[in-house]
């Protein structure tokens, strides 16, 4: 009998998590799991609990929700031997599709938890981003941005109307208000670039925002990080580029510019433009610029 700790986002997916969790949790039990419940009423006490259980001794950890809750996952067991579960719930589901996992779908996710609980989870790898020189750092598994898309994201956070798909077009909409391109420096494997422009992102999986293909030819188990910025661009060109990045036709855009590295830092560069968002990275707030990003390949047990 494999011990198995469940947390459980209830808000995800437009509170689909909670319906979710609880078919999870009976159907873990029924295939005869113990089962610790370490749901907690915010997402820090949630981490709190479940670390907790894990260092008193867990098979395995299942999270219920979606991007945010698998970047909590992350951040409990990435370094160690702990497997982690995903029962994708969530809006986006992003990393969880990436990796090939069952979304909205409870029953096919059990089916994948329990193939990799008796096979073996596999390897995929992980990036951890701090602020340097400094020694804390946090995991993300997917990709971290510090453009236009991240002020959007945290301009919606801060919206209570209208629900949903509007929050977002509504917060797009006040930030290109006063669009100017941000001032960027850019450090990948040694390679410095100074620019100003409207994003920068370190990919470790292809997608983020319910389905920006913003960087599709990413691997999560190549050992390499995928990174994408663009330089300046006014706001009609800006306009124009943003409907590309959901088919991927902006890697054609001359003004686009990717690499490969292992470690990249982002920092602003006050010459070149005003200062650049606050990072997020799988949909949640990492912090301001700057940031340093190293890659640790095969850091996460994966179930499924």
């Amino acid at each position: 009998m494999s011990v198995i700790g469940l947390v459980v986002n209830p808000t995800a997916g437009h509170g689909r998590g909670r319906a979710a969790g609880r078919t999870a949790h009976a159907g873990l039990v029924a295939a005869g799991h113990e089962v610790s419940d370490l749901s907690g009423p915010t997402l820090a006490q949630a981490t709190d609990a479940a670390r907790a259980a894990a260092v008193r001794g867990l098979d395995a950890l299942v999270v219920v929700g979606g991007d945010g809750m698998t970047h909590l996952g992350a951040n409990v067991v990435a370094g160690t031997d702990l497997p982690l579960g995903v029962v994708a719930s969530g809006s986006g589901n992003d990393i969880a599709r990436w990796w090939g996992l069952p979304v909205h779908d409870v029953p096919a996710s059990l089916a994948a938890l329990g193939r990799g609980l008796a096979d073996g989870p596999r390897q995929v790898d992980a990036a951890q981003v701090r602020v340097p020189g400094h020694e804390a750092f946090e995991w993300y598994v997917g990709v971290l941005s510090c453009g236009i898309d991240a002020a959007v994201n945290a301009r919606a956070n801060r919206l209570r109307f209208p629900p949903g798909m509007g929050k977002y077009l509504r917060a797009l909409a006040a930030e290109l208000v006063g669009y100017a391109p941000y001032g960027y420096r850019l450090v990948h494997d040694g390679t410095t670039e100074e620019f100003a422009g409207p994003l920068v992102a370190v990919a470790n999986t292809g997608e983020f925002g319910g389905g920006i293909k913003i960087a599709p030819h990413a691997a999560c188990d190549d050992g390499q990080l995928e990174v994408v910025w663009a330089t300046r661009l006014g706001l009609a060109r800006v306009l124009a580029l943003l409907p590309r990045l959901f088919t991927a036709t902006h890697l054609r855009h001359e003004a686009v510019r990717t690499t490969t590295a292992t470690e990249v830092l982002i920092a602003p560069s006050a010459e070149h433009g005003p200062l650049p968002p606050v990072a997020y990275a799988d949909g949640e707030r990492i912090g301001p610029l700057p940031l340093a990003v190293r890659l640790v390949p095969g850091a996460l047990r994966v179930l499924g």
